[in-house]
């Protein structure tokens, strides 16, 4: 979409911005739920995973034209906080099961 003032553009980019929000808090509901079907601490950190889904979102950047390395980083800060979130949720499962 074109837009004629600065003001139009900052309320797309708000708009987008609500956007990514809301999928994020979308995305972690479900790491939160993954823990669940993990047997161990390795398995939550899931490295081999953490690398398939870095190249999954690095084409997927290419492809849409955004920037891959900049999609890699905003991807591994975010993967480390969804990690240790998943390891937090693991440990009060783990408790609760003893």
């Amino acid at each position: 979409m074109k837009c004629n003032s600065l003001e139009e553009v900052r309320e797309q980019i708000d708009q987008i911005d609500d956007a990514i929000i809301r999928l994020i808090a979308e995305r972690g509901k479900y790491v939160v739920q993954a823990s669940m079907f993990k047997k161990d601490e390795k398995s939550v950190a899931a490295p081999n995973r953490v690398e398939a889904v870095i190249e999954k979102v690095r084409n997927k950047a290419e492809e849409y034209g955004a920037i891959p390395d900049m999609v890699e980083a905003l991807y591994r800060q975010m993967i480390t906080r969804f990690v240790n979130m998943e390891l937090e949720e693991f440990q009060k499962e783990k408790i609760k099961s003893f």
